[in-house]
């Protein structure tokens, strides 16, 4: 058993351990539980179109906290993006989607929503605004209104890293082919 201490010889350590003993016994509501510790929602396979690969995204993010990053078109200011992206914001709102939203660049901004499932229906209000360029959703780009031409290219790669990528296998076929070991002896 634990030894018996005045309570103003405790330190925090001490604080610590008895805080830990009265949440032990609380009884917190699964919606105050924070996220990572809340148990995932379940997943209804009846809904799940298997010719719509999103639409097992969207059963996968209900719930959870989702960003998605924006690009606005043209080449704004950071308060000309301000004002945009507040304009979307605000309609977002007055369609009852809960968004946050935070300015990373003088044409980019970060929607964060509170529940993921409505991702792809916010994605598809935005790409569908004037000067919306692009969307980023879980790693995947969708062209916007905005874009222009050379932009519109669904899930564009990076034309570098492929580049990239063959310049270092050539590196490396190099250099296997300077270890060779050679017949014959070199004079020096």
């Amino acid at each position: 058993p634990p030894k018996k201490k005045d309570i103003r010889d405790y330190n925090d350590a001490d604080m610590a351990r008895l805080l830990e003993q009265w949440e032990k016994d609380d009884d917190i509501e699964e919606g105050d539980l924070p996220e990572h510790k809340r148990p995932p929602a379940p997943i209804d396979f009846s809904k799940i179109d298997p010719g719509k690969p999103e639409s097992i995204l969207k059963l996968t993010k209900k719930g959870k906290t989702l960003m998605m990053f924006v690009t606005v078109s043209g080449n704004p200011t950071e308060k000309e993006t301000e004002e945009i992206t507040s304009l979307w914001q605000g309609s977002l709102f007055n369609a009852n989607y809960d968004v946050q939203r935070f300015i990373v660049g003088s044409n980019r901004a970060i929607f964060m929503l509170r529940d993921g499932g409505y991702a792809w229906e916010i994605k598809d209000f935005l790409i569908n605004q004037e000067r919306c360029a692009d969307v980023t959703l879980e790693g995947q780009v969708y062209p916007g209104k905005g874009a222009d031409g050379n932009e519109k290219v669904k899930n564009k790669t990076k034309p570098e890293k492929a580049k990239k990528k063959k310049d270092a296998e050539k590196k490396s076929n190099d250099v296997k082919e300077d270890n060779q070991a050679r017949n014959q002896r070199e004079e020096l």
